[in-house]
């Protein structure tokens, strides 16, 4: 339904230069650590996971997107105020200079790519076809293979997942509730593993 070629361990590949990674400053930051707010630096992310976000006038959260291994985040990739970046796992990033920056187009290209391919799953209807999309974008982003299927190794609540495809997390909870009727996903723990959908094309199609 959903697919992507880009995942983190390509990413981690093209962008892991012994001559550049190895040699930059490494900062750590904890799990709901902020990124301090630097407009003189990229942050590319070596280990763990971050989202970025704004909020609005009322205090509604909006993520931006969802960060790993080799992507480079940072404030001067962003216009939208105010900005942050969360981690949502243990971080360790580099940090790269300005004029380091030409140095990692590849990185900067797929910070794009990655946000408007985020972008358009946020705009799918109906909403059990947007979270369904998000989930396999997830686990292509972030997923292991098991025997099961491919498991979501990131913990996003149903808040969270609300905040990013603009619905509520009573529905987000009542469409994964739907997805695991259905035996498209499963859930382990903390976890989700989404399942092949060979037989079930319908999947997230319902409202």
């Amino acid at each position: 339904m959903y697919s992507t070629n880009r995942n983190s361990s390509d990413r981690t590949q093209q962008n892991s230069n012994p001559s550049t990674s190895s040699s930059l400053p490494q900062r750590l930051f904890t799990r709901r650590e902020v990124i301090p707010a630097r407009n003189d630096v990229l942050w590319r992310i070596e280990r763990g996971a971050v989202r970025t976000l704004t909020w609005s006038e009322d205090g509604t959260f909006i993520t931006l997107g969802y960060w790993g291994p080799g992507d480079l985040i940072g404030y001067p990739l962003s216009c939208v105020k105010p900005y942050q970046i969360e981690c949502l796992t243990s971080v360790e990033v580099s940090v790269v200079p300005p004029h380091m920056w030409h140095q990692d187009v590849d990185a900067l290209v797929s910070h794009i790519q990655q946000a408007e391919e985020l972008l358009s799953i946020v705009h799918r209807k109906p909403i059990s076809l947007r979270l369904w999309q998000f989930l396999v974008w997830l686990s292509e982003k972030f997923g292991r293979d098991v025997e099961q299927g491919k498991l979501i190794d990131l913990n996003v609540t149903h808040q969270e997942m609300a905040e990013v495809l603009n619905t509520t997390r009573v529905t987000v909870t009542r469409l994964l509730q739907q997805f695991e009727e259905e035996a498209t996903m499963i859930r382990n723990k903390r976890r989700i593993i989404i399942r092949p959908i060979n037989n079930n094309s319908n999947n997230g199609l319902r409202k």
